[in-house]
């Protein structure tokens, strides 16, 4: 599905908004709610912190749906020190860092947040869209057989997720993957389940196959 982003502008910054990949994390309206006000039209008033505050407040944002654009000189939004995968109990997976993302057209989303469907049931593949609540997934999001490996070969740091047509996320590029349970585990390369019915989540077992799984 194609972005559907709004931008709000102020002298200092733009925020620039994404609704199809907002799951409703509300990092925003709770870290300046006098910038985010749902109940407010417009719902978001650029002009109501100091551009500082308010980007450092959406780099909280852990979707990608909220982004900042600066206006008045101030830096850019720079990517933490590592790149993450952050498993959230009966929920999407959490990527930030250095995060190239390669869609099925070709086009790719270079970003340092990003939040992808591990449950199957998004309408916005690969991003999460929250169907996996309508949908009752479940998994407490906890690594248990490690399945990530070394690789010879990476792009400076930066960790590549493609699609595998109807199969997994496939990542390449220094990578921790955090567990539900506060365990960690590194490596350079990896497939992560998207269709929502392996065994060994949040890492790919094949099932997407026996179940008939389908995505671009």
């Amino acid at each position: 599905m194609a972005p559907k982003v709004r931008s709000y502008e102020s002298d200092a910054i733009v925020v620039d908004y994404d609704l199809k990949r907002c799951i409703h994390a509300a990092e925003c309206v709770h870290g300046l709610p006098s910038v985010f006000d749902p109940d407010k039209r417009p719902w978001i008033e650029p002009g109501g912190a100091a551009a500082d505050e308010l980007a450092r407040v959406i780099e909280r944002c852990p979707t990608g749906a909220l982004q900042y654009r600066r206006k008045d000189g101030g830096p850019a939004e720079a990517p933490p020190a590592g790149n993450t995968v952050r498993i959230s109990p009966d929920g999407p997976v959490y990527v930030s860092g250095r995060v190239r993302l390669t869609l099925p057209s070709g086009e790719t989303i270079e970003e340092t947040r990003m939040a992808l469907c591990r449950c199957g049931q998004s309408r916005n593949k690969p991003f999460c869209d929250n169907a996996h609540a309508e949908a009752g997934f479940s998994d407490g999001g906890v690594v248990i057989d490690n399945q990530l490996r070394d690789a010879e070969d990476d792009d400076a740091g930066v960790l590549e997720i493609t699609l595998a047509r109807n199969g997994p996320l496939l990542m390449r590029g220094p990578v921790e993957i955090q567990s539900a349970d506060g365990s960690a585990c590194s490596g350079a390369r990896g497939a992560l389940c998207r269709c929502g019915h392996s065994a060994n989540k949040p890492f790919c077992d094949g099932s997407h196959a026996r179940q008939g799984f389908e995505a671009e």
